[in-house]
């Protein structure tokens, strides 16, 4: 059951600042990771090559180290928006006193996952049949992803385009698996789907990639993260103080470096990074923390006018000067999302 007044809570600023690192981390993960240079990430399937490289190139840094960690560790911002969406919907529903019925939840945050998704996706779709190498869609891709079950669809990333959307369907199933299994339930509810999640994915052979790949690109690749944010807005944040913070940042950057080359230790480093994540919010100044919380406040817009910006700048990959054209990709999609976000909320 929740707390009703748990101690130790993270701010609204301190949120939106954490959401501000979370959607940095996905755009330029996902100029980056395109990049032939790049090391390459393990997101939804683990490769041991990937995590070797990556560590050579820490060992032996170049002009590109910073490219080389954007695309290997920028895709971590999604956990750290799982961890925030379980922990606002505790914030928001838990504290109520009466309770919210199933059917009028989910199909509220259908409408408002749709009413995100469709405009972003409509620009995108004009955008990459002006662009190089568009995407032939079929009926059932289109379909699957207006409904939102684009990731129940066999090989999802042959079939979710632009790629990033993805993470709308995962969100429609973590409201679904939130309201019927976990809102208002005990903690040992939360602690044993958890479990049953990580054991499908550890005993599963590394030889399985396909069925990883999918499993990954659902809920059950997602409800560490998730989980984490409806436990800590029920009980706080455990440890406290800017000392522990920092104790607590140390240990786990040193655990997402590690544990990113073993399979069984990689399911885990989401949590790392939602620990890392909150002590750096906590440690950094107020003051300076406002252009991470202004990136926050429009990061839905971010998310989904992104694609599109991605889409005509990834001609510009086999630049000489990668960083400038980094820079030019973040600066247009930050002010295509300060512009888009006005037409999204008044949707």
């Amino acid at each position: 059951m929740t707390a009703p007044n748990a101690p130790d809570t993270l701010s609204r600023l301190q949120c939106n600042a954490l959401r501000g690192i979370a959607i940095l981390g996905i755009v330029l993960h996902n100029w980056t990771h395109w990049l032939p240079v790049a090391v390459k990430e393990n997101e939804y399937t683990f490769t041991a090559r990937n995590a070797r490289r990556m560590g050579y190139v820490l060992t032996h840094p170049d002009g590109d180290l910073v490219l080389h960690l954007l695309s290997f560790f920028g895709h971590y911002g999604v956990p750290l928006f799982l961890f925030l969406s379980g922990y606002g919907l505790v914030m928001k529903y838990e504290r109520q006193a009466s309770p919210v019925a199933a059917g009028p939840f989910i199909g509220t945050h259908f409408l408002k996952l749709f009413r995100m998704m469709v405009i972003g996706f409509a620009l995108f779709v004009v955008v990459d049949a002006l662009t190089a190498s568009s995407w032939q869609y079929t009926l059932t891709q289109v379909v699957a992803q207006l409904a939102l079950v684009n990731n129940l669809l066999p090989e999802p990333h042959h079939n979710i385009w632009p790629g990033p959307y993805w993470y709308f369907g995962l969100m429609l199933q973590l409201y679904v698996v939130y309201r019927l299994l976990l809102y208002r339930r005990s903690c040992w509810t939360l602690i044993g789907l958890v479990g049953v999640a990580w054991l499908v994915q550890a005993l599963l052979p590394l030889a399985e990639r396909d069925t990883l790949n999918w499993l990954r690109y659902n809920f059950v690749g997602s409800l560490l993260p998730f989980c984490l944010g409806v436990l800590a807005a029920r009980r706080g944040v455990p440890w406290q103080g800017r000392a522990a913070d920092g104790v607590a940042l140390a240990v786990a950057l040193a655990a997402i470096v590690m544990g990113s080359g073993n399979y069984q230790a990689w399911l885990w480093v989401p949590a790392a990074v939602v620990v890392a994540g909150i002590s750096v919010v906590r440690l950094i100044p107020q003051r300076a923390l406002q252009p991470l919380v202004w990136t926050g406040g429009i990061s839905a817009a971010l998310f989904v006018v992104h694609p599109a910006v991605r889409k005509v700048f990834l001609p510009s990959q086999h630049t000489h000067e990668p960083y400038v054209a980094l820079a030019l990709y973040l600066i247009v999609a930050l002010v295509a999302a300060w512009l888009i976000k006005p037409v999204m909320k008044k949707n």
